[in-house]
């Protein structure tokens, strides 16, 4: 005997959401980001506390020195932890801007929100990876980000084992299972 069942076109997978779960939940990871980088900017970093921001050297408004978009053309990674100043975060235009120094020469970056594409907070193995919305035309080869650090001795890589916040870990794909 047929299942006259309306099963509402649920056919074992999860349906397509009508509503941006994604896009949300992206939009309150950048927050989450933005958050840390004002309370930095207003109280300087405690204990081990240190951030890798990357971003699109490659994404219109970023604001670096010639020498470090020659050097990374799409992506690059920046280590906020001894010798940074004037961090802030502007809101209204949507955009971070640091002081670094490289290569004993200080620079202001400019970074709009939309260019980021990793936040990390080692200390606590925290790691946030973000899409952009709207790629660039690409000039070449995808490059791998590259880490820049301030004026400092050799720098820690970000921890390995570090907890990845990934939009694909909330994501559900296939039949629920119970």
């Amino acid at each position: 005997m047929a299942d006259d069942h309306d099963d509402g076109g649920f056919d074992g997978g999860l349906p397509e959401s009508l509503l941006p779960y994604e896009t949300w939940m992206e939009d309150a990871y950048r927050d989450v980001m933005l958050r840390a980088l004002e309370h930095v900017s207003r109280e300087g970093l405690a204990g081990g506390h240190h951030f890798y921001l990357s971003f699109r050297t490659d994404w219109p408004g970023v604001e670096i020195p010639a020498r470090l978009r020659a050097q990374y053309p799409h992506e690059m990674t920046i280590v906020l932890q001894h010798q940074f100043w004037d961090l802030n975060v502007d809101r209204a235009r949507q955009c971070i801007s640091v002081g670094l120094s490289f290569g004993g020469v200080g620079s202001i970056l400019t970074i709009p929100v939309a260019a980021v594409t990793g936040f990390a907070d080692p200390h606590i193995q925290l790691s946030m990876r973000f899409s952009t919305e709207e790629e660039p035309a690409e000039s070449g080869a995808v490059t791998p980000p590259e880490t820049v650090s301030e004026e400092e001795p050799e720098q820690e890589a970000p921890p390995s084992d570090a907890a990845v916040v990934s939009l694909d870990a909330f994501r559900k794909k296939g039949p629920n299972p119970r």
